[in-house]
């Protein structure tokens, strides 16, 4: 059992810049690859990135939409994954997600085992 807390959402104006933190509990949390994920209202759940578990390679994934603005990290002491997110826009407005997986696609909702409870991003323009 993982459990996963955000936190650092808020509300900021387009262009400026916030960063999320992901602070799971176990001492597991090495062997997981973490994800962020986000949903807007009325919008099915999305990916945002992705940084798999740790070993001789880590791999990042990042979607298209975010890519060059949002950058995801990890620190396995601290047991904590974050997002930082610059240049934001109204568009990237949502509650945003981590969740953790053992295996599996980065991209899939479904591959992820345990999710957080989300924190909000409101971006006003």
């Amino acid at each position: 059992q993982v459990q996963l807390v955000e936190a650092g959402g808020g509300l900021v104006q387009a262009g400026e810049s916030l960063k999320l933190s992901c602070a799971a509990s176990g001492r597991t949390f090495s062997t997981y690859g973490v994800g962020w994920f986000r949903q807007a209202p009325g919008k099915e759940r999305e990916f945002v990135a992705d940084i798999s578990r740790s070993g001789t390679y880590t791999y990042i994934y990042y979607a298209d939409s975010v890519k060059g603005r949002f950058t995801i990290s990890r620190d396995n002491a601290k047991n904590t994954v974050w997002l930082q997110m610059n240049s934001l826009k109204p568009e990237d407005t949502a509650v945003y997600y981590c969740a953790v997986r053992s295996g599996g696609q980065h991209s899939s909702p479904s591959h992820y085992d345990y999710w957080g409870q989300g924190t909000q991003v409101t971006v006003s323009s």
